[in-house]
């Protein structure tokens, strides 16, 4: 079997959008003073869609929503000439000289993604190839159902807020994630309206459910390091990506310094990169994605160390390529879930561009034995509230 096509295609929503709130999420750019749409740069409002074919005529699925139009250059450009030719089932080879002939400029970010979608297209294709689901090729089922959390709860009203975590409750849901509106700039006040947010979610879904906490980079050290003990009779699962990525030491602190587990690794890339938050105890929750992360092959290895180190693995996004990481692996106790609902910041695009990804049940997902790859199609649905980059 050779790889004889590598087809890439950017879908731009042209569609209906939920326009931004203020207050909505924290993120990096609240460090500055405004000037626009402080939540525009983190909008995923496009996606690459990889395609490669093999002379035996199947077909597997990729894609990368991180920067797509420059994804797709650097697919078309760099990635898929050294595939052409090549036996997909040397998977590990092809992740290799990709990652090693673009070491100059590729190895992080939007690089790595855009390796990430023609590693996922691989293990689709060789999943189809034997007719076997990919998680049966990583490790076969570990668990029987895959539990997972409702995450959007993003910062809007309280009673709304109330309103939409008691809508999980009523699905079934025994966790769910909130995002925080207010950081640094926003002083005493600011800490104030985020407990009172945390403590209006608590009082609808009760002790015995798991509440996470998500600050998406918006706030520093210092800051949380003031809030923390404020939080922690909240008993939340876990603080999300407190700091900016790269302020490695700050996790550490910050990890070390609260019984409330921190995590991150949304925005960190290859098994290196993870090595040096286990090694440094930056984090205790792990959640790469793996569309970002270097693809099936890379968070596979990532699932190993983690195991080794104790540290559990749930998957940023939902999405069936990190379904099926989690469901071969004891590393990953559970997945993350964007509900379906109307384009806001972008990863419930996944939804309008395929179809096939499974619907929880009572707080649980499962996967299809049967289902050869990763059980994903591109939806005709939705087309025209596309434009289409070829």
């Amino acid at each position: 079997m050779k790889i004889t096509k590598v087809r890439t295609r950017v879908f731009e929503w042209k569609g209906h959008v939920v326009p931004p709130q203020s207050h909505f999420c924290t993120n990096a750019t609240d460090a500055l003073y405004a000037r626009g749409d402080a939540m525009g740069t983190f909008r995923f409002h496009g996606w690459t869609v990889v395609e490669i074919e093999t002379d035996e005529g199947h077909v597997g699925i990729g894609n990368v929503a991180l920067a797509p139009r420059i994804a797709k250059q650097i697919i078309d450009l760099y990635l898929a000439p050294m595939l052409i030719g090549g036996d997909p089932f040397d998977y590990e080879y092809h992740w290799q000289r990709m990652y090693r002939s673009t070491m100059a400029w590729g190895r992080k970010g939007i690089g790595m993604a855009a390796i990430s979608a023609v590693d996922i297209a691989i293990w689709d294709l060789m999943g189809k190839a034997v007719g076997r689901p990919v998680f049966k090729l990583l490790g076969g089922r570990t668990k029987e159902k895959i539990p997972c959390y409702a995450s959007k709860l993003y910062r809007t009203d309280l009673t709304e807020m109330q309103r939409e975590a008691q809508s999980y409750v009523d699905q079934g849901f025994n966790a769910m994630k909130m995002r925080f509106g207010y950081g640094p700039k926003d002083g005493p006040e600011g800490v104030r309206k985020n407990l009172d947010a945390v403590a209006a979610l608590r009082e609808v879904i009760g002790d015995d459910r798991d509440l996470m906490l998500e600050c998406y980079m918006g706030w520093n050290v210092e800051y949380a390091r003031r809030i923390l003990p404020k939080l922690e009779k909240f008993e939340p699962r876990w603080l999300e990506e407190p700091v900016i990525a790269d302020d490695i030491d700050g996790y550490a602190e910050l990890n070390a310094l609260t019984s409330i587990p921190i995590s991150g690794g949304e925005h960190e890339f290859t098994p290196y990169g993870f090595r040096q938050l286990l090694e440094r105890k930056a984090v205790s929750v792990i959640q790469y994605d793996t569309n970002r992360v270097g693809g099936i092959t890379a968070a596979h290895k990532i699932n190993a160390l983690a195991e080794a180190f104790s540290v559990p693995v749930i998957p940023h996004a939902g999405q069936m390529h990190n379904y099926h990481l989690t469901m071969s692996t004891l590393a990953s106790p559970m997945s993350e879930f964007f509900p379906v609902h109307d384009v806001e910041v972008g990863n419930e695009l996944f939804y309008y561009i395929f179809k096939g990804d499974p619907t929880p049940v009572n707080g649980f997902l499962d996967l299809d034995d049967d289902l050869p790859g990763l059980g994903l199609e591109i939806s005709d649905e939705y087309l025209d509230q596309f434009d289409i980059i070829e």
